[in-house]
């Protein structure tokens, strides 16, 4: 599975809950109440879990996981993490935690 056909799933999961799909950064994103949660920035799937949750902490504590640096500035978003195609088996897991903390 692509990441785009992956994150298609996960949007199409996650609609009953409330979900919708926009954009961010200029890349494709899911929302809940007008803001974003979730982002797929080319290969990379970024959530927004809140700092030091335990979410936060699991996705971070993966290979190749950083905080989400959107810009590619050096300014990363405590609160969100970019998660690699490595573990794209997790994204979902992850966008369930992210929708929940949007709550």
């Amino acid at each position: 599975m692509t990441p785009d056909e992956l994150f298609e799933a996960i949007a199409a999961d996650l609609a009953p809950r409330g979900a919708t799909t926009g954009a961010m950064f200029g890349s494709r994103a899911l929302k809940a109440h007008g803001k974003a949660f979730a982002c797929l920035k080319d290969d990379v799937f970024a959530v927004k879990l809140g700092d030091a949750t335990p979410a936060h902490q699991a996705a971070l504590a993966l290979s190749g996981a950083e905080l989400f640096d959107p810009s590619g500035k050096h300014r990363p978003f405590k609160d969100w993490v970019a998660v690699p195609l490595a573990h794209a088996d997790q994204w979902p897991q992850f966008a369930e935690a992210a929708l929940g903390a949007q709550s």
